[in-house]
């Protein structure tokens, strides 16, 4: 399948082909829930995605590797590193990593912002000395970009069917809800880490703070408080859900359904998680294999579907705003 998808998106190099095949193998690896949504796209789609999927999990498993033996300030080198590797890879399309020149020669096929990637290493490098966040304010600026900026790297890749300014706002709400649900789900491994990314004014609101959060993770008990803060972040997750949710009618209807599979199966957590009466710190909560098949299995559907009309009206690319625009076929 990986010789395919660099086929049809016509990378031939065979390095930039290994390079890519590398970003694909960390999907596959770490990115299960993104993974398999990855695969409803269309083939010549899915090596940008992957490419853009592996240089954020490298950045983040760079500052979040719990090796007790590297230290903050060899983390901050290898950080640093990936900071001057992507800064000289970007305008010259190289690098030294695998992962950069693979994003390299994606952002430079897609036309993505360069500064999107400034913005995702900035909030990259906050995890290596923020460990909470006062108030949801705070912690905007952190998710904008270890996480809004992801969706708009995406749009280019996907393509819209309105001026992309117009779907911006959608894409990186997605991408917030996204990352949202991974802080919820996460929480006992972040603490863990020495971090709290739940907004310290929701959980002061139901009387919870680190050590609360500490003892519980440690003894394995529950707490009422801790319960009330975590159902009031799911509803705030879930709130940016449904801001988020306009957005994928406004994609290529050729990737809709990878990305409401995606939509769906990240959703699914949060009901996950719930169901588990939020025994978030005690227990990671997952998607069932059950649930996760009957998912892509309708975002197959969602596909069948999206090529048949497809074959109706012609399809063209106008070049103003990334917006695809479609004709009626000459009879």
């Amino acid at each position: 399948m990986t010789r395919r998808e660099l086929d049809a998106a016509g990378i031939t190099d065979p390095v930039l082909r290994a390079d890519y095949a590398q970003c694909r193998r960390l999907n596959a690896r770490h990115g299960k829930t993104y993974f398999l949504a990855t695969r409803l796209l269309p083939l010549e789609h899915r090596s940008a995605v992957h490419a853009l999927y592996g240089f954020a999990r490298w950045a983040d498993d760079i500052v979040d590797d719990l090796d007790p033996h590297r230290t903050p300030g060899e983390r901050d080198r290898l950080l640093s590193r990936l900071e001057s590797d992507l800064a000289n890879g970007l305008p010259a399309g190289g690098g030294d990593e695998p992962v950069v020149r693979a994003v390299a020669d994606t952002a430079a096929r897609y036309g993505i912002e360069h500064a999107l990637f400034a913005d995702f290493l900035s909030s990259m490098r906050a995890d290596l000395t923020v460990t909470d966040y006062p108030t949801y304010a705070d912690l905007q600026g952190y998710v904008h970009g270890s996480a809004a900026v992801i969706g708009l790297q995406m749009l280019p890749v996907l393509g819209t069917v309105v001026p992309r300014e117009e779907a911006a706002p959608y894409a990186a709400a997605l991408g917030v809800a996204f990352q949202l649900t991974n802080f919820l789900r996460d929480v006992g491994e972040d603490l863990d880490r020495g971090r709290v990314y739940l907004p310290g004014d929701l959980l002061a609101e139901h009387g919870v703070d680190r050590p609360l959060l500490e003892w519980s993770r440690r003894t394995g008990r529950s707490d009422p408080r801790i319960r009330a803060a975590f159902v009031a972040a799911e509803a705030m997750t879930r709130g940016m859900y449904r801001a988020a949710e306009p957005g994928i009618a406004m994609l290529d209807p050729r990737v809709r359904p990878c990305i409401r599979t995606a939509f769906v199966l990240y959703g699914g957590i949060l009901d996950a998680i719930a169901a588990e009466d939020y025994t978030v710190l005690h227990r990671r909560a997952v998607v069932s294999r059950r649930r996760r098949a009957a998912t892509a299995a309708g975002g197959v559907l969602g596909v069948a579907r999206a090529r048949w009309a497809a074959r109706g009206p012609r399809r063209t690319a106008a070049a103003d705003g990334g917006v695809t625009r479609w004709k009626e076929p000459v009879r």
